[in-house]
């Protein structure tokens, strides 16, 4: 019986994704290199490993039993990896990112350019993808570390197989159109139409939190959660916005920044899959991305 360690990991990646779709993905090839794969697999073994009669992709008994030694195989090969890496004397390898438009644009890629000038043997790869769907890659083994933002008020819900590594706070600014006349209080705004980002978003739950503080009910007459669309709003004049200071780097005079107070921040973390909290790559891009302005 020959067993290909990588055929393994293809069987590992079904069982995990449920499906030969949700592998494909996440091994970056197409549905009939899995199913390809697969099948060679299973002649190896003499026996079917994969369900196909329904629509997702169940393992048989002798399906479980080699995907749980898969397991243990590819964790294995990451804990060698990693020493390895170690005992290069620098860091080296691919770093899988998932992150959102603000960070992507203001902070990974600044940290790509530092990458490159002094550790150009780690490579990074970026996902523009967040919240839920990031958080599930990051336990999949799909990513190794995801950016994460929230309102500074709430507190972060630890997770079992992430390692929380905090990355700034982002303070926030109230910003309105030039044209309008400069907020001495919230009372300014308190009439004022409002560009509001999604309840569940972190600038979402600042606009409540700043409203719940100085007593006002924001007239929500837009919804965005692109910030570049949002300020294209505010200045076109339709309204007052809640923005963090990133996004706020390039913005022309159409745009008024307040210096309105209590606005407070979001903060900005990285959650890490444990397996892959210490790699030295994942560490020298925690670090460069501590030291980008």
């Amino acid at each position: 019986m020959d067993l290909d360690p990588r055929r393994l990991r293809v069987l590992a990646a079904i069982a995990r994704r449920g499906s030969l779709a949700g592998a494909a993905t996440a091994l970056h090839v197409t549905p009939s290199a899995i199913s390809q794969q697969l099948a060679q697999l299973e002649h190896s073994v003499g026996r079917p490993l994969v369900d196909r009669t329904g629509r997702r992709a169940v393992l048989t008994a002798a399906g479980r039993l080699l995907a749980a030694r898969a397991e243990t195989i590819e964790r294995e090969l990451a804990e060698a990896q990693q020493e390895l890496e170690g005992l290069g004397g620098r860091a080296a390898g691919l770093v899988r990112v998932a992150a959102f438009s603000t960070v992507i644009r203001h902070l990974l890629v600044p940290a790509l350019a530092l990458l490159a000038a002094e550790h150009p043997a780690v490579t990074c790869t970026i996902v523009e993808i967040e919240g839920a769907p990031a958080l599930r890659e990051l336990r999949l083994g799909g990513i190794d570390l995801m950016l994460f933002e929230r309102d500074e008020s709430l507190t972060l819900d630890t997770r079992r197989q992430v390692t929380v590594v905090p990355l700034r706070a982002d303070p926030y600014r109230i910003v309105v159109p030039a044209a309008w006349p400069e907020p001495v209080s919230y009372a300014d705004l308190a009439d004022r139409p409002w560009i509001a980002s999604p309840a569940s978003s972190a600038t979402g739950q600042a606009l409540e939190r700043i409203a719940r503080e100085h007593a006002f009910v924001p007239r929500r007459a837009h919804s965005c959660l692109d910030f570049p669309a949002m300020l294209s709003l505010v200045a076109a004049g339709q309204g007052a916005a809640v923005a963090p200071d990133l996004a706020l780097r390039h913005v022309d005079a159409s745009v008024r920044i307040t210096g309105l107070p209590g606005t407070g921040a979001r903060r900005l973390d990285a959650l890490v899959s444990t397996g892959r909290a210490g790699r030295p790559a994942v560490e020298t891009l925690l670090a460069v991305l501590h030291r980008v302005p």
